[in-house]
Formats: structure tokens, C-alpha cells, sequence
């Protein structure tokens, strides 16, 4: 063995523990979940080091350098380029050196740690009035030292450039342990030895080789170090994406944020004409232009009329300044269409259309897979649309598709292509287009980069941007600050081939039998992981909005906890050369069992990963011909169970042993169930039951609209039956009939006209009836009994044959039920057309009153509202209907997002508690404590309302029951 394999592990991970206080990780988790970036690239560590400090960087690299082995400092990990993976030890900035040091409002400038969120720093600025300027839009995740390594940008960079232009000081440890603090100017600034030295006899060179645009990233900035630049070491040392030395501690510039936003938004044919209108834009001061196509926005609902758009965002001390401002852009613009937005949440919706792009762009509209590679070339702004145009004739000659978008005020463009990564000739045909685009790039005077480094995507492209000469000038001064090529190598100078080391390689070329369909993904369960290109939405510490995604990471702040980390595991596991135990892996198991099967990231993610899919398809196989958990079997199948219950009588003297404590902790230490928790009580009437005992309805009081089947999930059924004869009350109220699904079903068929049976026929359908009862497998879906889940879904996909056969539709008012079955179901039985008819038909108790009884008006209730809306709800089924029914009534104001943390079996499963109680606190408790008196604390879920029963002493209830109350009320009766 020579080099890197030379190392033995053992004896590289002893000497760093040995002398490094942070975190040294060097086992199989650890390093899977930094193989990767948000590049098509991929490279195994090591291990990975989390530093406490300046010392222990240090002391890292005098380890590796003693022993030849590469060092890569690594933030959020959303590099685009592949500079934030490395073969050899990773420094993690995220977990230790994450702090805001200082925050000087005076001298408006901040002291961070490279590994502070952006978002973190803005947060703090923000009462000052103040700002970091540059802001991509990976801000809830990106750090300042991966902001600085790759020189940022952003979409306010027309007002106030890139990172480097925001720099002051940075202090750097270098390959061989020299400590610098680099600033302006030779005389105050630290520089390694020899640097000078180099600029003062390249001065020519370093006078005309670069090119004149706003967003040139590609290559050292060495030009910063002339004289009439003032010899600004910080600045030429930004944009060197790790390969000169290790940040660690940065001295920023902030800027005055306005005090009010307006947003121009311009409506324009196509983005031709949007790219050309750009650069005169530029006149009116705009804070933002930035621009993007109709085949990225998944609605153009509250956009103006056009095929593309131009995002112009104006500022102003006061808001009758900045919409004045924007009015002027407006004017200035020859747009098809145009609409000024003054709203802060309108505003801050519509930046999320163009914010999610980096995501939405890797699916085309048809569901093929697009990659980044080509993401961020610059041009001169006034060269942008004809630039546009031969990007255009360039795909279309090699047959390729992509959609162009991003910050057409700078002249950069971002786009995903949809090359074929994962067969020889597709890779080929990468190269090629790479090859020709860089001249095409160069030919208008364009970056190759304009915002994400160069990395491995484009490094090797160098030469056709600067000459052969300025890139061997580049390679002279990474020698001056690493001699010894110890950090980063391979990128920026002596660069590995751009179609090497490609993330896809590793995957199996043929599609791994699974259990669920994957049709968004042409049944390929490798495909399915392969969605997440690693943007990291889902690292977000704090959750804003509606969104959901992902609970787990913003209470544990492991990034094996966000949806990224689970899903590189899985990308590894199916590699199988760093996780090797395919199916059985643990290292999977463990990172998956901390997933609450929110669903969040299947609505929050852009590009749409469904990692609680991905964990039931996980746990199939692995407990496949295994002993399960005691909790699979005790809540896994709760419906089995309470069917029993039911049939015996059993609630009342169950609820009584419950009651006493002893008997209740043996119950729970035997079904797996945490020792925190209380066992929710069991209704001694069940609604199936009440429902029977009813009667039928009077003649003069049938309902006279609409047929309505009304579904009797398992926690209406069992354990919550108040909410199904509430919603019982306000359907009829609305007029509809309501029913409930057949539990019989014969297996003859009807005879003659189907009205009518010879007594033979009606005696063998007594006989051989197939009795049992509906149920949308979510039980079994969640812990992963996939078989046992088609074998219910089937039965209850029988059961309603006579239901499908009508228009009517099925009301759920479970979220989790309606969402398992208007996804889980046709994703488990794809092959069977039932199971999508069913599965279009499921309705939510809002849905079926503003579908079915349009013109009803509801009761006014006329009082604030506050909760949350279901994760499965906002994932899957959207509440849009029931904001709608909410306001009908006079229930004011907005649920919170986020996830309640109980999340069906999660938060009673032994193990979870603390993580549930904590994830209960992030949003639902504190917005139902700080509610006002008299609100009407709203959960359609089982699992909220038991949470705020548990944990907040609150009792939370569905939305029908807060209707059928007020109509209670209003005709002054009791809701049987």
C-alpha cells in the first residue's frame, strides 16, 4: 500500500483523540453521513473530527500532516461543486465552533465562528437594524466559513455583493500550524511567507487575466492582492473553498437592513425576454433581481400572467417608499404582466417559490432526474440573454434539458441539467457538455462559477477560462500556503477529472426488490434515495410557517436525525462498501428510529423525499424473518387488539386495571410502551356501536343531499368516538346522508338485474359472507409490517367494492388515516386499480362539507383558534378547505406548523419520550399556553390531542366538535 491506505486507521483515529478535546468520530455513521455534499460527487473519510477550537484544528493538521493524510474543513455540507468531501479527516464547524462571538452595532460588524448558520447571525443583527448582506438561499442551513470558503453571493448581491465584499478579517491556521490573521494591506496583514513575494512579479498578469463582472468566483482572487486593491489578503483568501487554509474565527462587515420591502414581481413571455429586461433594471437601485421560468413554479396562482418571471425587491424607510420604489421598477419594466407585493407573509411566500428552485429543479416536470454540475456560470449581465439563448441551442444539440433561473440582475445563472450519470455513455456525454459550455462561457466573457466554486465540477475547466498560465499561477500560490497539498486536495489546482468520483457509481444498476411502489420513482427504491441532493432543508434548527420538516434534527441537532442524514445512510446501505449490512444495517435502524413518520419532508422537502416511506420499507426487511419489538406487536397492531376488546367487553375493567399502577407500569414494560406515559382510556361505547343504536333515520328528517361514507378509523372507533358523532351531526346538519362502510361482503354476486337473488343465491351469501372491518393499514404501515398492511388493505378494499362502485365519497377524519390511505395505499398495492380509485375518493371532514354541501354555512363558533395542523395533513392532504371552514365559522387566526411528537406510536414507544416532549414544545404548547382565554384549542388528530392532554393538561378537539357544539347551541340539543 502507499499514500492515504498506507495510514492505518486505528492508529490515525488514537494520535487525534489523543490531542483533540472536540469530537473524533471515525466510526461507520460518522463517516457515511459526510460522503456526500449537495454535488454529484462522493468520497469516503476516514473519520471526522468536530473541533472545539483554533487549538484543536490545529492540532489536527499536525496530526494528518505528520502522516500524509488530507483534511477537509466542511460547514453545512451544501456545496454544490464537491469541495466539501474528502478521503481523508473532515472538520465539522457545525457542532462545537457554531458561536456568534461578538456584535458590534457601532462599528457594525460581528465576530463569528465558521460554523455559524447565517440565519443565526441575522437573527441577531436584526434588532440593531441590521444585516449580513449576502444571503443564499440555503440561509436556514448554510455556515459563514463554507460561505466564506466559497466566496457566497446570494440574491442581494446587486445591493451588496458577495461574502468576500462583507470580509475584514479572518484568522486562519495554515497546513503546517502557522497562525495568521489576514486582512488589508501587506504591512497589517498576515500572510504566509513567499506570497508577496509572488504578486510583486506577476503584477501584469495579475493586472489582465481576470475578467470584469460582478460575480466572478472561479480561481484564487489573487487580484485582490495588487496594490491599487489595497493588498487585501482577507479578500484573495475568500473563494479558496478550503485548499489554503483552515478559517476559524472571521471578522464580518454588516449592513443596514431597510426598513421596509416591497417586491416587484414582473411577468415576462418567456426567460429570453425576463433575461434580457435584467440588466436595465439595474438603474433603479433594486435590492434584488432575480429571475425564474414557469417549469420550476409548482403553481402560478399568485403570480402575474407570464412564462417567466423577475422577482425586483426595493427597500425604503418606510413602506410607502419602498411600494413607490417598486412602482418605479414596474414602470421601468416592459412586462406582460406585473403585481407588487407589500405584504411581509405574501412576500416571504412567493421568495419561498424561488428559494425551493435549487430543489424542484433536480425533478424535470416530467419526473426525470436533473443534477447540478453547470449550477452558478456568471456572465456580464447585459450578456445574459443572449448567453441564454446558446445555453439553449448547447442542450438541445446534445439532447439535454435543463431549467435556467437565479440571480439575473448579476448575470448568474443556475440550472439543473438532466444528464445520465449512471451509465458509461451518459457520463461521457456529461464531460463533453462540460467541455463545451465552459467555452461557451468564456466566449461572453462569463465565470465559470458565479457563486459555488469550482471545485471538482470545474476545476479541471480552468485552463479555457484563465490560460494555462494564470491556473500554474494559481498552483505556485497554493504551494506558498500548502506545500504539502494537504488540504482539500483536488480541488481548484492539480484538480481530479470532473466525471471521477461520481455519487451514483456506487449504486446498484438494477432496482432492489421492495414492497411499495415508488412510481415517482420508476419503482426504483435507489432512485427514491437518490432525490436528496443534499440542500438541507431540513437542518433548518428553527421551524417557520406551516412547515413540518424535520422535528427530530431540530431537537437533536444530529445530522443522522435530519432527512438528509437518513437518506445518505440509505444511499450507503445500498452501496454497501461503508454500511455493510444491506438491510440488517443497525447504523441504518438506529438513525431511522428517531424518524417521527411526520411526513414533513414529503411536502417541505423541494425535491420531495418521503422519508417515512423509506423508513417502513427499511424496517420490512429488516425485521423480515426476525423478533420485532414488543411495541410493533402492541401498537403495531392496536386494531387487532381493540377489535378483540370490543367483541369481549373488555374496555371497562381494561380502563380500571389501567388505573391501577403497578398493573399499568407491567403493561407498558411489556408492550414497549415508555414508562412516562399514561395508556389513553378505551371508550366503553364504541361509534360503530352508537352508530347502530341510532336506528334508522325518521323519514321527515332524512337528509336530502349527497351520499357520504363516513370512515370508522380505528381511534374514532376505539378511542375517540366523540368526534365521529360530532361529525355526524354537522354533516346531517349540512344535509347530507351519512353512512358507514359495509363490514360484510358477500362472495356471490348479484343475479339478473343485481336487485334481485334466487333463495339459493341469497342462502350461500349469508353462508360465505366475508365479515370484518375497514382499516387504512397506518398501524401496520408505521412499524413496518408491509405484508400485514396489503393483506388489511385488501380485505378492506373488498369490503367497500359496493362503496366504489358510487360517487360518494369517503370521509376520513383522522389526518393519518385519510393521509395513509390517499398515499400508502396506492404506493402498497400499486398493481391494483381499486386502491387508487379508493384513494381519490378519500375526503377530510372539510373537504366533504365544501365539496358536497357548498352552500351550507356553518355555525358561527366567533372565537380564536389556536393548535396545530396535522404534520399528515400538511404533507399529504393540505388545509386549505378547513382554513376555509374555519373562517366560515368565525374561528380566528392561524395554526402553528411542526409536529405534535407524538406522532401515533412514536411517543409511546420506550426510548422516544424525551424526544416527543421536546418536540411538543417547539410549537404547540407554547402557542396553546399563549393563547388567549376563551380560544378554541383545535387538533383533528388523536395523537395532538393526547399529547396536549399529557403534556400540556389541555384537551384539544377536532374541528366537528367544535361545530357540532355551536350547533348544539344554536338549536339548543345535546350531540348524542
Amino acid at each position: 500500500m502507499t499514500g492515504l491506505e498506507a495510514v492505518p486507521v486505528a492508529e490515525l483515529e488514537a494520535a487525534l483523540r489523543a490531542v483533540v478535546r472536540g469530537d473524533v468520530a471515525f466510526g461507520v455513521t460518522a463517516r457515511a453521513l459526510v460522503t456526500m455534499d449537495a454535488s454529484n460527487y462522493r468520497r469516503v473519510p476516514r473519520g471526522v473530527v468536530a473541533p472545539r477550537d483554533a487549538d484543536d484544528v490545529a492540532a489536527v493538521l499536525a496530526v494528518c500532516r505528520e502522516r500524509g493524510v488530507p483534511v477537509v474543513a466542511r460547514g453545512g455540507g451544501t456545496s454544490i461543486a464537491g469541495q466539501a468531501t474528502g478521503t481523508g479527516v473532515v472538520l465539522d464547524f457545525t457542532r462545537h465552533m457554531n458561536r456568534l462571538l461578538a456584535l458590534d452595532p457601532e462599528a457594525r460588524t460581528a465576530v463569528v465562528q465558521p460554523g455559524l448558520v447565517l440565519d443565526r447571525l441575522q437573527e441577531a443583527a436584526a434588532p440593531h437594524g441590521l444585516r449580513f448582506g449576502p444571503d443564499p438561499s440555503t440561509h436556514s442551513r448554510c455556515t459563514l466559513g463554507g460561505m466564506i470558503g466559497n466566496n457566497s453571493c446570494g440574491s442581494h448581491s446587486v445591493a451588496w455583493g458577495t461574502t468576500a465584499d462583507s470580509v475584514r478579517r479572518l484568522d486562519v491556521v495554515t497546513a503546517r500550524g502557522q497562525r495568521l490573521r489576514l486582512g488589508r494591506g501587506w504591512g497589517a496583514a498576515g500572510a504566509p511567507e513567499g506570497l508577496r513575494e509572488l504578486v510583486d512579479g506577476e503584477l501584469a498578469r495579475l493586472r489582465t487575466g481576470f475578467p470584469e463582472l460582478p460575480r466572478r468566483i472561479s480561481g484564487y482572487a489573487l487580484d485582490a492582492l495588487l496594490p491599487e486593491n489595497g493588498a487585501d489578503v482577507a479578500r484573495s483568501f475568500c473563494g479558496s473553498e478550503g485548499t489554503l487554509g483552515v478559517l476559524t474565527e472571521a471578522a464580518v462587515r454588516l449592513v443596514e437592513a431597510p426598513r421596509a420591502r416591497a417586491l416587484a414581481v414582473l411577468g415576462y413571455g418567456d426567460e429570453g425576454a425576463a433575461a434580457e429586461a435584467a440588466a436595465g433594471l439595474l438603474t433603479q437601485g433594486p435590492l434584488t433581481v432575480e429571475g425564474m421560468a414557469a417549469d420550476l413554479v409548482r403553481s402560478a396562482a399568485e403570480l402575474p400572467r407570464g412564462g417567466a418571471w423577475l422577482f425586483v425587491e426595493t427597500g425604503g424607510e418606510s413602506a410607502g417608499e419602498a411600494r413607490a420604489r417598486a412602482e418605479a421598477v414596474v414602470r421601468a419594466a416592459d412586462a406582460v404582466d406585473a403585481r407588487v407585493v407589500t405584504d411581509p407573509g405574501a412576500q416571504r411566500a412567493l421568495w419561498r417559490i424561488r428559494e425551493d428552485a435549487s430543489g424542484t429543479a433536480t425533478r424535470m416536470p416530467d419526473g426525470t432526474e436533473a443534477w447540478p454540475g453547470w449550477e452558478d456560470c456568471a456572465v456580464p449581465p447585459a450578456r445574459l440573454g443572449p448567453y441564454l439563448r446558446d445555453f439553449r441551442a448547447l442542450l438541445a444539440a446534445h439532447g439535454l434539458r435543463g431549467t435556467p433561473y437565479g440571480h439575473f440582475g448579476d448575470g448568474c445563472i443556475h440550472v439543473r441539467i438532466d444528464f445520465d450519470l449512471l451509465t458509461p455513455p451518459g457520463v461521457a456525454r456529461f464531460r463533453r457538455f462540460s467541455e463545451e459550455l465552459a467555452d461557451l462561457v468564456v466566449a461572453h466573457g462569463g465565470s465559470l462559477s458565479g457563486e459555488h466554486g469550482d471545485g471538482q465540477a470545474r476545476a479541471e475547466l480552468l485552463p479555457r477560462m484563465y490560460g494555462e498560465d494564470m491556473v500554474r499561477l494559481f498552483e505556485r500560490a497554493k504551494v506558498v500556503w500548502d506545500p504539502d497539498d494537504l488540504l482539500n486536495p483536488g480541488m481548484l489546482v492539480r484538480p481530479a477529472p470532473l466525471d471521477a468520483d461520481l455519487r451514483f457509481a456506487v449504486l446498484p444498476r438494477e432496482p432492489v426488490p421492495v414492497a411499495f411502489g415508488y412510481p415517482a420513482d420508476g419503482g426504483d427504491f435507489a432512485a427514491a434515495v437518490r432525490r436528496c441532493v443534499g440542500v438541507a432543508k431540513c437542518r433548518t434548527t428553527t421551524a417557520s410557517g406551516p412547515d413540518v420538516m424535520c422535528p427530530s434534527f431540530r431537537v437533536t441537532g444530529e445530522e443522522e436525525h435530519s432527512t438528509r442524514g437518513r437518506a445518505r445512510l440509505l444511499h450507503e446501505m445500498l452501496a454497501g462498501e461503508v454500511v455493510t449490512g444491506g438491510w440488517r444495517s443497525e447504523e441504518v435502524r438506529d438513525a431511522l428510529d428517531l424518524c417521527l413518520a411526520c411526513k414533513g419532508c414529503r411536502s417541505d422537502c423541494p425535491v420531495g423525499v418521503d422519508m417515512a416511506t423509506y423508513k417502513a420499507e427499511f424496517l420490512h426487511h429488516h425485521y423480515a424473518d426476525r423478533r420485532r419489538p414488543a411495541a410493533h406487536h402492541s401498537m403495531g397492531r392496536l386494531p387487532e387488539w381493540l377489535r378483540v376488546v370490543d367483541r369481549a367487553r373488555l374496555a371497562r375493567p381494561l380502563n380500571a386495571l389501567a388505573a391501577v399502577r403497578p398493573l399499568a407500569r407491567l403493561g407498558k414494560r411489556l408492550g414497549g410502551v415508555a414508562a412516562e406515559r399514561e395508556i389513553p382510556a378505551l371508550a366503553p361505547v364504541t361509534f360503530s356501536r352508537w352508530w347502530r343504536g341510532r336506528g334508522p333515520e325518521p323519514e321527515s328528517r332524512a337528509a336530502p343531499g349527497d351520499l357520504v361514507v363516513l370512515w370508522p378509523d380505528t381511534f374514532t372507533e376505539y378511542l375517540s368516538p366523540s368526534v365521529g358523532r360530532a361529525a355526524v351531526r354537522v354533516l346531517e346538519a349540512a344535509g347530507l346522508r351519512v353512512t358507514l362502510p359495509p363490514t360484510v361482503r358477500p362472495r356471490v354476486r348479484p343475479v339478473g338485474d343485481g336487485t334481485s337473488r334466487s333463495p339459493a343465491a341469497l342462502l350461500s351469501a349469508a353462508v360465505t359472507a366475508q365479515r370484518g372491518r375497514v382499516c387504512c393499514g397506518l398501524t401496520y404501515v408505521s412499524t413496518g409490517q408491509l405484508d400485514r398492511a396489503r393483506t388489511v388493505l385488501r380485505r378492506t378494499l373488498d369490503l367497500l367494492e359496493p362503496v366504489l362502485e358510487t360517487a360518494a365519497p369517503v370521509v376520513v377524519l383522522e389526518p393519518s388515516c385519510a393521509a395513509a390511505l390517499r398515499g400508502d395505499l396506492p404506493g402498497l398495492l400499486p398493481d391494483d386499480p381499486r386502491a387508487a380509485r379508493l384513494a381519490d375518493r378519500v375526503r377530510t371532514f372539510a373537504e366533504a362539507l365544501e365539496q358536497h354541501a357548498p352552500d351550507w354555512a356553518p355555525p358561527r363558533v366567533d372565537r380564536p383558534a389556536v393548535g396545530q395542523t396535522h404534520c399528515h395533513q400538511h404533507a399529504v392532504l393540505g388545509d386549505a378547505a378547513d382554513r376555509r371552514l374555519r373562517a366560515a365559522a368565525g374561528l380566528a387566526g392561524d395554526l402553528v406548523g411542526g409536529c405534535c411528537g407524538l406522532a401515533g406510536d412514536f411517543g409511546f414507544e420506550r426510548g422516544h419520550y424525551e424526544v416527543s416532549a421536546a418536540c411538543a414544545e417547539e410549537r404547540l404548547l407554547p402557542a396553546v399556553r399563549q393563547a388567549p382565554g376563551g380560544a378554541a384549542v383545535l387538533a383533528d388528530g388523536f395523537s395532538c390531542r393526547t399529547q396536549l392532554e399529557q403534556l400540556g393538561g389541555v384537551r384539544g378537539r377536532h374541528l366537528a366538535e367544535v361545530l357540532a357544539e355551536a350547533l348544539e347551541r344554536e338549536d339548543g340539543e345535546t350531540v348524542a
